[in-house]
């Protein structure tokens, strides 16, 4: 059996005076290689009036092999906040830039130099618009287009804002197990540790469930068994962003004609009943189908620092998606007796390395 294409995201948090920076070039260095800083995208609710969400760039760092293939990226995420001290001045040559435009942070990333330091890494975007950045209060840089509209901000990076690390892999197949071991003996030898606030997400290859049938199956399924699993898998309390699958979304599983649908016409009322990324279950990559992309996220684990645990959720969750794509009973279906989590994962079979415990 062919397994499955999976992506890995595990939320860590440097030891004070190290940084994600720090994993990153310890990756490279241990497979002969290099590391690539880039601009991280990011966004996260804001409380201005006005202005919904709160749009930023920060310095990524992607580990590459010998042969230039990715091991993993070390990114910043902006839902870890409570094990920072953010008193604490900002870090020399860490910056981050900010918009009110999504589509500017993208002209940012592709033009901006994420090796430079202020004003120097927003200077190409600057000279996009035939000006020059213009110098702020508190370090800060603006650049602005011929006719004064703001284009963005660069801005010294919060302090401590370099501990927090996503390490976001590649999309892994057979070789899952050695490759994401390696990584987090890696970030445990350099000290990382769980943040309070942390999670892990599964990242499944959407592909192969590019069929109203199969979608339908799961959403059926997933409202029965969401808070089961939640337990199973022991969910963080303390995790931020996180929810059940809209009303909307439920009634598309239930509803006999969505399953009948072609795909075009599902993925359609999909997008319409507007799946949004931050829930127990991510259907919105499905839905948009964005280039690289297109997955099933699933983002109930708690940070593990030892790959085994994700390792035995992703078998599990693969073995629900394989049988949703099949067309075969999921176990459990629809209801759920009380105590039938261990009949539900004895139902599906898993195979003996990949079996959890139910306490």
């Amino acid at each position: 059996m062919t397994p499955w294409r999976l992506g890995v995201e595990v939320e860590l948090l440097a030891p004070p005076g190290r940084s994600r920076a720090d994993l990153a070039e310890a990756l490279a260095q241990a497979a002969g290689g290099r590391v690539r800083r880039f601009f991280h995208p990011q966004s996260e609710p804001a409380k201005v009036p006005g202005q919904p969400v709160f749009r930023n760039l920060t310095p990524g760092f992607e580990a590459l092999d010998a042969e230039d293939r990715p091991i993993a990226a070390c990114v910043d995420d902006l839902t870890l906040q409570e094990d920072l001290d953010r008193l604490r001045a900002p870090r020399d040559g860490w910056l981050r830039v900010v918009s009110d435009d999504a589509r500017l942070l993208r002209l940012v990333a592709r033009h901006g130099d994420p090796d430079a330091d202020l004003p120097e890494a927003i200077a190409p975007v600057a000279a996009l618009f035939g000006t020059a950045p213009e110098a702020g209060p508190g370090g800060m840089w603006r650049v602005q287009d011929s006719e004064g509209a703001s284009i963005c901000i660069g801005a010294p990076l919060p302090g401590e804002r370099e501990r927090p690390c996503e390490v976001v892999t590649p999309p892994l197949e057979a070789d899952r197990g050695p490759r994401l071991r390696s990584i987090l003996e890696t970030a445990r030898a350099l000290g990382f540790t769980a943040p309070v606030e942390g999670a892990t997400h599964l990242h499944f290859d959407a592909a192969p469930l590019r069929s109203a049938s199969a979608v339908a199956a799961l959403i059926r399924w997933w409202q029965a068994w969401r808070m089961p699993m939640r337990r199973l898998l022991d969910t963080n309390p303390r995790c931020r962003r996180l929810g059940p699958l809209p009303d909307a979304v439920v009634a598309l599983g239930n509803d006999p004609a969505f399953a009948a649908l072609s795909w075009p016409e599902a993925r359609q009322r999909l997008v319409d009943a507007r799946p949004t990324k931050f829930l127990d279950l991510n259907l919105r990559n499905l839905a948009l189908e964005l280039p690289g992309k297109t997955t099933v996220e699933l983002r109930i684990l708690p940070v593990h620092l030892d790959a085994t645990p994700i390792l035995q959720a992703a078998a599990l969750f693969e073995q629900v998606l394989r049988r949703a794509v099949e067309g075969a009973p999921l176990p459990g279906g629809p209801t759920r007796p009380p105590g039938a989590v261990p009949a539900m994962l004895e139902g599906l079979e898993l195979p003996a390395q990949a079996a959890m415990q139910t306490g």
